[in-house]
This record gives structure tokens, sequence and C-alpha cells, in this order.
């Protein structure tokens, strides 16, 4: 047994410092990042936040309204080929869309996902970026699946986690991802944290994460924790390099999710509800870290975009970044006593 004593943080542990800044303005943020990725080689040009592949969140309807600000959407692994095919004659931009795989092919012989991918890949070739989603990084088994992704697809971005430590994301990286998806447990939905026990406070696991991909040339996205648009702006500062929403972007017009009085269900993909629409797994082991919420209809999501990515310019302007790759350089912060407060509201004390 070990116990690391470290401070560990969330969003809502800290503020961005203001200094001093020669912007004028918020329109004078440029806030498209260019990468290029350590394995695939390719370069990409984007706004660097990424809609999740979630119910209700990675939808064809969703990306169609994203990609008009070169933000990128990981359409959901349960998403058929016929639907791609759909989708791709309605104007979707392949630059813009990631397919999203599972493992089963590598662990349960399921092979439906890791087929779909390959399908879509084959068809579309434009497709240039892989996710491969799974909520536990850990397993030995994920590392050989990156690498044999990484091998049947030499040139497409693997974006690949969930991971929550330094050693991890190197050797994911090593293995042959290209970007790793950090946050066990931080998301509105994923009850990761009291089921299981498990996971790093999300502020803290950019940051440490994010040291440790640019040390072997890789990148990261923090994925879960943000519910204001200055969390997107404190996790960028914290060195993220793409930033998945998954509530933040829910419960609009483009979750496809059906309204019934005036709301929209979320869901975690590990919650009973998931499993009830996508059915249970074959060997009967049922592990619930998700849960359902009702949202009320937020109508289009082009306003919420809009409003994100004001904060994050803004965000920019009041600490001196002039583009969005110079926030981590530019970044102070200063620790908030809202844990602390919070406490003192559940203990009614004054």
């Amino acid at each position: 047994m070990r116990l690391n004593t470290e401070l560990k943080l969330n969003y809502a542990d800290v503020l961005l410092q203001p200094k001093r800044s020669t912007l004028s303005s918020r329109k004078d943020v440029d806030i498209e990042r260019t990468f290029t990725f350590q394995n695939s080689k390719e370069t990409y040009t984007c706004v660097p936040i990424v809609a999740s592949n979630m119910d209700g969140v990675g939808t064809f309807s969703m990306a169609k309204i994203l990609q008009e600000y070169k933000m990128m959407t990981v359409i959901t692994k349960t998403t058929t080929i016929d639907q791609w095919k759909e989708a791709i004659g309605q104007g979707i931009k392949l630059k813009y869309v990631s397919v999203c795989t599972g493992t089963g092919k590598l662990w349960d012989n399921k092979v439906e996902d890791y087929t779909t991918m390959q399908q879509v890949l084959k068809g579309f070739p434009d497709v240039k970026f892989i996710t491969i989603d799974v909520a536990n990084g850990y397993h030995e088994n994920y590392v050989d699946f990156v690498k044999k992704v990484r091998d049947e697809f030499p040139d497409k971005t693997i974006i690949a986690g969930n991971v929550v430590t330094a050693e991890m994301v190197e050797q994911l990286i090593i293995s042959g991802a290209d970007v790793v998806k950090i946050g066990i447990g931080p998301g509105s939905v994923c009850t990761t944290r009291t089921m299981a026990g498990v996971g790093v406070p999300q502020f803290s696991a950019v940051m440490e994460c994010a040291d440790a991909a640019n040390g072997v040339g890789g990148h990261i996205m923090a994925d879960g924790g943000c519910v204001e648009p200055g969390d997107v702006a404190k996790s960028l500062g914290g060195g993220a390099h793409f930033v998945m929403l998954g509530g933040m972007l829910a419960g609009h017009n483009e979750s496809e999710i059906e309204l019934k009085d005036g709301q929209r269900e979320f869901y975690g993909m590990s919650s009973d509800r998931a499993r009830e629409i996508h059915g249970k797994r074959k060997d009967g082991y049922r592990g619930n870290e998700g849960k359902r919420v009702l949202l009320p209809d937020r109508g289009p999501v082009k306003e919420t975009v809009e409003d994100m990515l004001g904060g994050v310019r803004s965000a920019c302007t009041y600490i001196g970044a002039r583009r969005l790759k110079d926030i981590p350089k530019c970044a102070s912060f200063v620790r908030t006593n809202t844990a602390l407060n919070e406490a003192y509201k559940q203990y009614d004390i004054d």
C-alpha cells in the first residue's frame, strides 16, 4: 500500500490569474491550432475542442454544426456503416469527424465495432482520425490493441484512452497513439469515482499528463469535468492540446434524442440506460459506472458553442495569450477555497 499525499486539483480549485496584456480585443486571439502528430505524421489545423463519442453528443447532427467552427466530433462507436454513408451524402466534412471503436475484436470476439471502423476507413479514406475508446486504458491488452491498429492504419491519427497518469500516457504514445485521452471519473454522468473509488482530480491529471506527452512528442485530450467555458480555458492553460466535451454539448437539438416534456435524456455509456439501449455483455458482467439525467431543452448548440469560444477568447485576453497555443506559457493559476466552502455548506458551517 502506498499513499500519495501530493495535492491534486480539479478545475473548481483553481483560477487563471490575470496579467498585463497587449491584446485590446477578443477578436485578436487566434483560436486555431496546427498540430503535427508523432506517429501518423499528419498535420492538422482546427479549433481543438471535440464533441465526445457519447449518445446525444457524438452525432452527425452535432458534427454538421461543429465543423462550421473547425471543431471535431467523435462519432459514437454504435453508428453503422449505413448511417455513415447517409451522413456523408448530406454534407459532413470528413476532416472534422473521427470514427470510434472499442476493443471487442481482441477481447470478446465481438467484431462489430472493429469491423465498422475498418469499413468506414476503407470506404472513406478522407476520415483521418481513429478513436479507440475504453473506460480503463490500463489493461495490457489495450496497449496491444493500439499497436495492432497502428500497424493496420499507419497513416491515421489515433486517439486513445482513457488514462490519468504520466507513465501510461508515455506507454500509449510509444505504442502508436498520437493523442491520449485524459480522465477517469470527472464527467457529469460518470460514477467511476463513487462506484470504483478510482480516479485523479482532472486539472492535476491534465497538467501531469501533458508534461509526459510533451516529453515524448505526443498530445493529450482532456476528457470530462468541464461544466463552464472557463473550465475549457483552464484545461488549455493546464497544458491540454485538445479538450473533449460531453455534458456541455448534451441536451441540444443536435443530440438526436427525442424531446419529452421539454427535456432530453443524457447518460453515461457505462450506465444501465446505455445497456438498455445497446445491449448487455454476453458474459453477464455488470459494472454500472454511469448514470442517467434529464436535461432541459437547450435549443440549438450553436449558441452554446459561441458562448464557449467567447469565454476562451476572453481568458486569452486576460492573460495575454495572442494564440491558443500560447495559453500554457502565459497561464498562472491561483488556488481557490472552493472545496472548503463546499464542505462548509455541506455541514452548514458559516
